[in-house]
């Protein structure tokens, strides 16, 4: 994973394409929001957001 993340960042910092950084971070946030509303607990309060 460490080595996938440092490849990513070579590519972004040599292509300049740090554009696509705000985007991968919203990618993978959302990602993290549906993995933990398949747990019971926080269901609840994800609901409310949206």
């Amino acid at each position: 994973m460490l080595e996938f993340l440092q490849d990513l960042w070579r590519f972004l910092k040599v292509r300049k394409k740090f554009w696509m950084l705000p985007i991968i971070i919203v990618l993978v946030l959302l990602g993290a929001l549906v993995v933990a509303s398949q747990q019971s607990a926080l269901a609840g309060f994800i609901y409310t957001l949206f």
